[in-house]
């Protein structure tokens, strides 16, 4: 089988303590992040040679190696690996897709960890040009919002790389997932939103949907346009719902126009929101 060849802006990725060339830019073969999936992991976009909402990402990084465990490395040198990538990278960094990962380190060749030091990784890739909205595919799967890892942003992505296969099979761009108790859930790397009545409502987190970053900006931003608040939904909402839309660092506020054979037009609350959104984050890079 042929081998993937990351296509980069930058010449060079950050792993440990420093930067690397990028045919370098390798791990332990014994990293528990390979072996067992025991890592965690931000995306975000970089913004005219800016990382958007990097504290934020930050805190969730935080919160998520202390779900696993994991003693990841300290905030001031996630920072200066992400500055050194993004400095390095240039002209090539005014849009661009930034990744940090950091996991448990090399360890036993089972689910024991080792003792070695935390594995931090940052790399850089170009944005991916989304389309002008998105469609969905539901999915028999469900998210088990009583999960050890429910909540938390790790590297064990099967589940979701499963589903959203399955989407792309049925002709949609992300697939959604509901909760063990049939609520609403969210996508394999998007939040979920609805209007209904009027009213913009999201799934609450107790249903083991991750806390995205826009999500906690879109329900900071859009009370200036509309009324929003979190709620327990039931998966019929997103067939009755007038307006749909995700949300994701890369994507910021995406229309939905299917959600299965669903057809949706693309709505005023939405536009609102998504005009607030990109107003909002003109002003500020790291709101």
């Amino acid at each position: 089988m042929a081998g993937w060849t990351p296509v980069s802006p930058a010449n060079r990725f950050w792993v440990g303590h420093g930067l690397v060339d990028r045919a370098e830019a390798v791990v332990s073969v014994l990293d528990h992040g390979l072996t067992v999936g025991d890592g965690v992991f931000e995306t975000l976009l970089v913004r005219d040679g800016s990382p958007f909402a990097l504290t934020r990402h930050l805190r969730r990084l935080e919160r998520s190696c202390a779900g696993l465990g994991i003693v990841g490395p300290d905030e001031a040198r996630v920072r200066e690996a992400v500055a050194a990538v993004v400095d390095d990278a240039g002209e090539a960094a005014s849009r661009a897709r930034l990744r940090i990962t950091v996991t448990s380190g090399p360890g036993p060749l089972g689910s024991e960890r080792g003792d070695a030091e935390a594995t931090l990784v940052v790399t850089l890739t170009p944005a991916k040009a989304w389309a002008a909205t998105s469609s969905l595919a539901t999915v028999p799967w469900v998210r088990n919002e009583r999960s050890a890892v429910a909540g938390l942003k790790t590297t064990s992505y099967a589940e979701n790389a499963i589903a959203l296969a399955e989407a792309h099979r049925r002709g949609a761009s992300e697939a959604v997932l509901a909760d063990t108790q049939g609520r609403l859930c969210e996508g394999t790397g998007s939040n979920v939103f609805v209007v209904v009545d009027g009213e913009l409502l999201t799934p609450h987190l107790r249903c083991g949907a991750l806390a995205g970053v826009t999500r906690e900006l879109v329900l900071e931003w859009a009370p200036a346009v509309v009324p929003v608040r979190e709620a327990d939904l039931p998966m019929g909402v997103l067939m009755a719902a007038d307006e749909v839309f995700i949300t994701s660092s890369t994507r910021d506020v995406h229309p939905v126009d299917r959600i299965d054979d669903r057809e949706l037009a693309v709505g005023p609350v939405t536009r609102e929101v998504a005009d607030e959104f990109a107003r909002r984050a003109a002003l500020d890079v790291d709101p």
